[in-house]
């Protein structure tokens, strides 16, 4: 039995230790909102929080993240940079086909919560782990600024 924190809320889950944390997350959680892409790291749509960092979970086992807290795409909008990032991604209308968002805006809120006034260098810098086939990537960087001078 691993425990974990997720979305504030301990679990137990009865899964083998190998287990990518996506797939105890989406399968046996029932939290979809974060996306399969590459399961090898490379594009980002998997990201999660773990203790406030953004992390791939297709490639970690969840037995490392045991007793750690994560956080999912589910409660983001739980945090003030959270709910100020979906604003911001709204009011831009960053999001074409939507698939790797979860994973962009994880990483949007992670970039926020270290640094509330990041450059276009620190953006892509934080960013860069995060593939949009649909080339959004001029609309995501807006939309963090746009958040950033929310949260000022």
């Amino acid at each position: 039995m691993i425990r974990l924190n997720v979305n504030g809320k301990a679990v137990k889950l009865d899964v083998d230790g190998d287990t990518p944390l996506l797939w105890a997350l989406r399968d046996t959680l029932q939290l979809t909102g974060t996306k399969y892409g590459c399961g090898q790291a490379l594009c980002g749509a998997c990201t999660v929080h773990v203790d406030g960092a953004p992390v791939r979970a297709c490639s970690v086992p969840v037995s490392s993240v045991a007793g750690r807290r994560i956080t999912t795409i589910e409660a983001v909008d739980k945090v003030k940079v959270g709910k100020a990032v979906q604003e911001a991604w709204r009011k831009l209308d960053v999001v074409q086909c939507g698939y790797c968002q979860s994973g962009q805006i994880m990483s949007a809120v992670a970039l926020l919560e270290q640094n509330r006034k990041p450059t276009d260098a620190d953006i892509d810098a934080a960013m860069s782990g995060n593939l949009c086939r649909c080339a959004t990537y001029v609309r995501i960087r807006a939309a963090i600024h746009e958040a950033a001078k929310a949260l000022a």
